[in-house]
């Protein structure tokens, strides 16, 4: 069974998938240009020591996403 959540709630290690990115269109853009559409994996894989921003894996790229941004990725853990 899936269950959704947002980006910004799940635990580093964990591997989640792109529901939907729900955000304002040049934000949203800028993530579509680097892969993050729906169906994508991503994973959290490193913090920050305040927790923001936090490092994710998608499609093999680690990139960093503020916590402003990640509350607005809704994803489904499996």
């Amino acid at each position: 069974m899936y269950q959704e959540k947002r980006l910004s709630d799940i635990p580093l290690g964990k591997v989640v998938e792109i529901q939907k990115l729900d955000m304002e269109e040049n934000m949203k853009r800028r993530l579509f240009d680097i892969g993050m559409i729906e169906g994508t994996k991503i994973k959290a894989i490193l913090s920050s020591p305040w927790q923001d921003p936090i490092a994710y894996l998608v499609r093999g790229t680690m990139i960093a996403l503020r916590k402003e941004d990640s509350q607005n990725i809704i994803v489904r853990t499996m």
